[in-house]
């Protein structure tokens, strides 16, 4: 697969005589065009509903996008239902799935409204000490631990994560639920990350499907709707084969028809709760090379660090690379492309196979759309870049300023002698 950068190198000098590199920039055609295909993909099933992944991409511009197309919002954190809520997005269309859950982000998503889904059984009591009774309408996380396999591979490790219910718990937490009055239940499960095949929502349905069939002939508990959750990837490699929503849609409803349908439960609603799929190809880090050195390799360095993308130094991760106006010539550089952290793991590529750069060329790291900006931090005093929308019509949008010195000392201000750093722009 080839990648292309959804942004030329004229369309860049443009942009930086208003909005300075390192910027993130999203294309809100390709967004829009997926999530369209996204809803089509499963509107065989009439009660389905997207709910986006917050911690991806929590910018409301483009959550707003996926909004126009019916998703709603995964929240996992009190800051973010107060972001829903400040969009207008509340009650039923907020999950809210978290773990090690603070009270009050408990009772916001209570008074939010918001569909709850518990992650250990304990927090059944926890969650109705807090609120007095229990809301009439509860999800359980399921972790049915061991290996998650498709075929004859592992996809990954269930049984190391932290999050979720077992499966003994699963069912005693379902039978205590509804002792204590709750009328309508779900169930949610995520056992692999990133997967690029079109068989892991498939074969997850099948075992959430199965399993909710059991409850309801062991224990007379119709689950209502089912949380396939996250886990549908995205190709950050040019080489690999990016998944197809459609198929995907069409292989969870033949397992659907296989297991639901025959067992009276025809009407179970599909929810999902994707981040990086909807988001992560959409979005490019745009930074400029203002370096270059010559020791035991061959370096390249930019204005952007692992402040503004972190995930190739905290995972290995790999992100392509589009050297802007050099896309037709041959990569036959080969460099080690790094940001200005006291970090040796701060490089974005290493040994990739490149065009010639020189200094003043821009650079576009591609599917930086979801969990780039967002795990943005401090280190080093550096300062999280501006995001941008490239709009339909061509023009481009601030959708959230850089950040100044003054945010970054903002919160000393409980500290008379350093209050004058924060007004330092």
């Amino acid at each position: 697969m080839e990648k292309k950068a959804f942004v030329t190198k004229e369309m860049v000098e443009e942009i930086v005589k208003q909005y300075p590199t390192p910027f993130h920039i999203y294309d809100e055609k390709g967004i829009r065009e997926n999530a369209k295909a996204l809803k089509e993909a499963f509107s065989w099933n009439p009660g389905y509903k997207e709910y986006f992944a917050v911690k991806a991409t929590p910018n409301p511009f483009l959550i707003k996008i996926l909004h126009e197309y019916g998703c709603g919002c995964d929240c996992s954190s009190l800051t973010e239902l107060m972001l829903s809520d400040a969009m207008g997005i509340h009650g039923e269309d907020i999950m809210f799935s978290s773990n090690d859950t603070p009270r009050e982000d408990f009772e916001l998503a209570a008074k939010l409204g918001a569909i709850i889904n518990l992650d250990d059984i304990t927090h059944i009591d926890y969650l109705e000490g807090i609120l007095g009774k229990l809301p009439e309408k509860l999800s359980l996380r399921f972790n049915p631990g061991g290996f998650f396999k498709i075929s004859n591979s592992i996809m990954d490790n269930p049984g190391d994560a932290k999050y979720g219910l077992t499966r003994p718990q699963l069912f005693e937490a379902y039978k205590i639920l509804k002792d204590k009055g709750v009328k309508e239940f779900g169930m949610h499960a995520f056992l692999a990350s990133n997967t690029v095949t079109n068989e892991y929502y498939p074969t997850l349905a099948k075992e959430l499907f199965t399993t909710a069939v059991e409850i309801k002939e062991k224990l007379g508990i119709k689950v209502s709707f089912i949380n396939l959750s996250g886990g549908i990837g995205i190709a950050y490699r040019p080489d690999q084969e990016p998944n197809d929503i459609r198929a995907i849609g069409e292989g969870v409803r033949k397992v659907y028809e296989e297991v639901l349908i025959p067992a009276g439960m025809g009407d179970v609603a599909i929810y999902t709760e994707l981040g990086r799929f909807m988001m992560g190809p959409y979005g490019m880090l745009v930074t400029k090379v203002i370096h270059e050195k010559h020791t035991h390799k061959e370096y390249i360095g930019c204005d952007a660090c692992a402040v503004n993308l972190m995930r190739p130094a905290m995972y290995g991760a790999y992100h392509h690379i589009t050297v802007l106006g050099k896309e037709d010539r041959p990569c036959d550089h080969t460099y080690d492309v790094t940001g200005s952290l006291c970090e040796n793991n701060d490089k974005f590529a290493v040994d990739r196979n490149l065009p010639e750069i020189e200094i003043g060329d821009y650079i576009a790291i591609h599917d930086a759309g979801a969990h780039g900006y967002a795990m943005g931090y401090n280190y080093n005093g550096r300062l999280k870049s501006a995001e941008l929308l490239l709009k339909e019509d061509g023009s481009v949008e601030l959708i959230r300023r850089a950040e100044t010195p003054a945010d970054y000392f903002a919160t000393f201000d409980c500290f008379e002698e350093y209050k004058g750093l924060s007004d330092r722009k």
